[in-house]
């Protein structure tokens, strides 16, 4: 638990931050207002004692080679979890059931279809077309073939 509070004295001047705890590793100091009422900042070169974010998602400790994804170790995930497990996890924030991957497979197997006309489209590149143009030219192209699905007056959408 966080003590609640650090005191930094400088040039005789008194200023109290919150300790906070982390979701995973140390306590930290929330300094966000040191320049505000001090005019300073502070030196940290290569910030290895600077969290630079809190995040839910993702927890990283170079010395200790740690690097977590919403508190599954990355090294785990890619070895022990198929791709669908994975993709699920980006999606939906936890791995999935056996019945929930297995809706999950069935969902993404029906919207996996290629158009044919699509197919089409790439034999419209020369063979040696760099990949990443090819990308290009075919993403901006699946919105001629997926247009019934975005409404151009929804605000939202555009």
């Amino acid at each position: 638990m966080a003590d609640g509070s650090a005191k930094l004295d400088i040039g005789g001047a008194s200023h109290t931050y919150p300790v906070k705890d982390g979701s995973v590793g140390p306590q930290v100091v929330d300094i966000r207002k040191l320049y505000a009422e001090t005019g300073m900042f502070t030196y940290d070169p290569g910030f290895t004692s600077t969290a630079s974010c809190e995040s839910g998602l993702t927890y990283i400790d170079g010395d200790q080679g740690v690097l977590l994804h919403r508190g599954y170790p990355i090294d785990q995930l890619a070895e022990q979890s198929s791709f669908m497990e994975v993709s699920y996890l980006l999606l939906r924030g936890e791995l999935p059931s056996k019945e929930e991957l297995a809706l999950f497979d069935t969902t993404i197997t029906r919207h996996t279809m290629v158009n044919e006309q699509l197919t089409s489209f790439y034999k419209g590149f020369r063979r040696d077309a760099h990949p990443m143009a090819i990308m290009c030219g075919v993403v901006g192209a699946l919105s001629a073939f997926y247009h019934d699905s975005t409404d151009i007056n929804d605000p939202v959408q555009r």
